[in-house]
């Protein structure tokens, strides 16, 4: 069965499309379903899986932001489960939803051998309808799940799922571990570190912790990838203090993670500093 029980009533389903982690969350009242997969058509297993369980029937899901494969599979738990299912996420990731999702169809479209391309262009995307701004709960009878959004950092609308009674902390892409973190176009490289120590705030030392894409982790490894990130934010930092202009910065500095995966976490590092931050270039 494609679901792991990893905590009291808190299930996980890696999948190999991306390696992209499905959870569930179960309660007297029903199921949780954190991200839906890359498309419609993927999403479908994923329901299957769910049915599998046996553990009750959906009555919910949590987007933790709004990338494609987090987000895609919504238009299907929507089909099966009913057309009035809520779909929590930030208020800012909600927002954004369908035109991240139309850049990656372009994306997609481009690639005409790419073997998911047809079933991502065919899906329709649905947005959450139910958002908030810094925190809220779902009731789930005989146990509350909190969704926190606790700062930018892959984006901006990033949230992560709290299972106190469990003890489980789901993360999203703001931790990733079978790859290092994903800075793309839409990343706050220079808030994620502040934003992980809010993650970690909200975990004990005996916390069981799942990362949007990889193997399930603990407390420790989010503290180790938290000072990697923070690297990556105060080698920005310095590299603009000291003038070096953004088209050699990424050759200028030794790296915690791939140069090649770093280019947009320098843009967008350079572009989130205010000017007092800034030295003219190097001559």
């Amino acid at each position: 069965m494609p679901f792991a029980e990893i905590a009291d009533r808190v299930w996980v389903a890696r999948y190999p499309w991306l390696d992209v982690n499905v959870s569930v969350v179960g309660g007297s009242r029903g199921l949780v379903v954190v991200d839906t997969h890359s498309s419609a058509l993927v999403a479908r297993e994923v329901v299957a899986d769910v049915r599998a369980l046996g553990a009750g029937e959906v009555v919910a899901v949590v987007n933790t932001h709004e990338h494609f494969d987090h987000t895609f599979g919504n238009v299907t738990f929507r089909e099966e489960y009913g057309a009035g299912l809520p779909i929590h996420a930030t208020d800012e990731a909600a927002a954004r939803t369908i035109a991240a999702g139309e850049r990656i169809k372009r994306a997609y479209d481009a690639e005409a051998d790419d073997p998911h391309r047809d079933e991502v262009l065919a899906t329709t995307i649905v947005p959450a309808d139910q958002v908030f701004s810094s925190a809220s709960v779902l009731d789930l009878g005989d146990r509350a799940v909190e969704l926190v959004h606790p700062g930018r950092g892959h984006t901006g609308g990033d949230l992560v799922v709290r299972v106190p009674a469990a003890d489980a902390l789901l993360a999203g892409d703001l931790v990733e571990e079978s790859a290092p973190p994903a800075y793309g176009g839409d990343s706050y490289p220079l808030d994620w570190p502040q934003t992980l120590d809010l993650v970690l705030n909200l975990t004990t030392p005996g916390s069981v912790v799942v990362p949007g894409h990889g193997a399930v982790v603990d407390r420790a490894f989010v503290q180790d990838q938290r000072s990697d990130i923070g690297v990556v934010a105060e080698t920005i930092r310095d590299l603009a203090g000291r003038g070096v202009p953004l088209a050699d910065a990424l050759a200028a500095a030794e790296w915690p993670f791939p140069a090649e995966r770093l280019a947009d976490a320098v843009r967008r590092g350079y572009e989130q500093l205010p000017r007092s931050e800034k030295r003219l270039p190097l001559a």
